[in-house]
């Protein structure tokens, strides 16, 4: 007879951590479901961890909603999220943050070119203590030459004018511990650009590479006149740089100006005659009015932005919702 016992006082239940995952989802009738089988792939390998997906149906004017609700129905970690209208890319992570309650946060977009197999890289260093893990895009497939070449000058032209804040090539993709998002979300600014708003909190943070696939299926949505408005409300949110440069040209100029005109009273001085050329006159008008047009658009942009600020409208307009306790 076994003259031992087990107490049941020495039985220590550890509860399992709970990662959130946060998808906008916008016309991606054609990704959900695959995208719904892969992370319940990367669910059952990291069974030392609970999971929850937060899926943002950003306005989607396919049957996008109706897939998601099937997927909810077959596996209620997936949880849904639907806009009233689309509110962009940045609106649908601002409504998934507020959403989660997880000790991490993934962001991820429902194409699949962020890959969820990326999501066991990020735990391990999320346990070796960092608590923002992004994505660095090493390699763009299936991406044209124009928007390649407009996201290498917008982290170019972001990371001069931030002092570097905004790592190159970083994206959305990335994992942040629960300090680090819910830093993120005590921000309310109207003005979005969730890339720029966890770079400034900082905290603990490491970038892994990897090649961005090309889409699962579907077309892209994310089209080059909208990248680039996102791309200058980016910059503009998180600089003052572009201000500052409107005082030292308007300074320059003016040093400038008060060089010529101490010159051409010399020469006038000197030969007896004012200075010729209608045509430099011209040019030189044309010049000045073209960079104080530039200088207004600039500012124009400021005002904007903080017109936007003023008028406080929500980031987003939840409709419906699946899967949440308060439904």
């Amino acid at each position: 007879m076994c003259d031992w016992f087990l107490d049941v006082k020495d039985v220590i239940f550890v509860k399992k951590k709970l990662v959130s995952i946060v998808v906008p989802a916008y016309n991606e009738t054609d990704c959900v479901d695959e995208l719904a089988r892969q992370l319940t792939t990367v669910f059952d390998v990291e069974s030392d961890y609970d999971w929850e997906v937060i899926v943002v149906e950003n306005g989607s004017i396919d049957d996008t909603w109706n897939k998601l609700q099937r997927i909810h129905e077959q596996d209620h970690r997936f949880k849904i999220i639907r806009l009233a209208r689309n509110f962009r890319m940045d609106g649908g992570l601002t409504a998934g943050l507020n959403f989660v309650s997880g000790d991490a946060c993934v962001l991820m977009t429902a194409d699949l070119q962020d890959p969820p197999e990326l999501i066991h890289e990020f735990l391990r260093n999320w346990e070796n203590g960092y608590e923002n893990i992004y994505g660095v895009v090493t390699e763009r497939q299936g991406t044209g030459p124009i928007r390649t070449f407009n996201s290498k000058a917008f982290y170019w032209l972001a990371g001069k004018l931030t002092d570097g804040k905004i790592p190159r090539n970083a994206s959305d993709f990335r994992l942040l511990d629960r300090t680090a998002y819910e830093a993120v979300c005590s921000m309310e600014e109207r003005n979005r650009f969730v890339r720029g708003l966890v770079a400034w909190v900082g905290f603990k943070s490491i970038g892994i590479p990897f090649q961005r696939p090309p889409r699962f299926a579907g077309v892209s949505n994310a089209h080059s006149l909208k990248v680039i408005e996102l791309a200058f409300k980016g910059i503009f949110a998180h600089t003052y740089i572009p201000l500052r440069f409107i005082t030292i040209l308007g300074i320059s100029i003016s040093a400038i100006s008060f060089l010529g005109l101490i010159t051409l009273s010399i020469l006038w001085l000197a030969r007896g005659v004012p200075f010729v050329g209608f045509g430099t006159i011209v040019a030189l008008v044309l010049l000045l009015f073209g960079v104080l047009t530039f200088m207004i658009g600039i500012v124009s942009e400021y005002v904007g932005l903080i017109y936007e600020e003023v008028k406080a409208r929500p980031n987003y307009i939840v409709s419906q919702s699946l899967g949440f306790h308060n439904e």
